[in-house]
């Protein structure tokens, strides 16, 4: 059984006990969360497809802890003219582990 979820304006393919890492919510790490946006539900061929959400899907899941994503660079140039520029940029994230999928 599977779901497609949106979870802070991304779409995610959840199974239980999946981990995986979006971007930075307002809980406690440790809490639960509960996400009502389920776009797509597949229990063993039987597909249910929201238009746009499944009604009464929720997909239930823990927050297991809150972390930074590696470091992106940044870097402008503009030729023969001496112009350069580097930054950098670290993304919040936080890592979540999905419980149940209920229909």
């Amino acid at each position: 059984m599977y779901a497609i979820v949106d979870i802070a304006g991304q779409q995610f393919k959840v199974e239980k006990s999946n981990q995986l890492f979006v971007h930075r919510l307002e809980a406690e790490e440790g809490s639960k969360v509960d996400f009502d946006k389920v776009l797509l539900v597949d229990n063993d061929g039987k597909v249910k497809v929201g238009a746009p959400v499944v009604k009464g899907a929720k997909i239930s899941a823990k927050v297991l802890e809150h972390v930074k994503g590696d470091k992106v660079l940044v870097f402008k140039k503009k030729r023969r003219k001496g112009y350069q520029k580097m930054n950098g940029h670290r993304q919040q994230f936080t890592k979540i582990e999905i419980e149940d999928i209920k229909v």
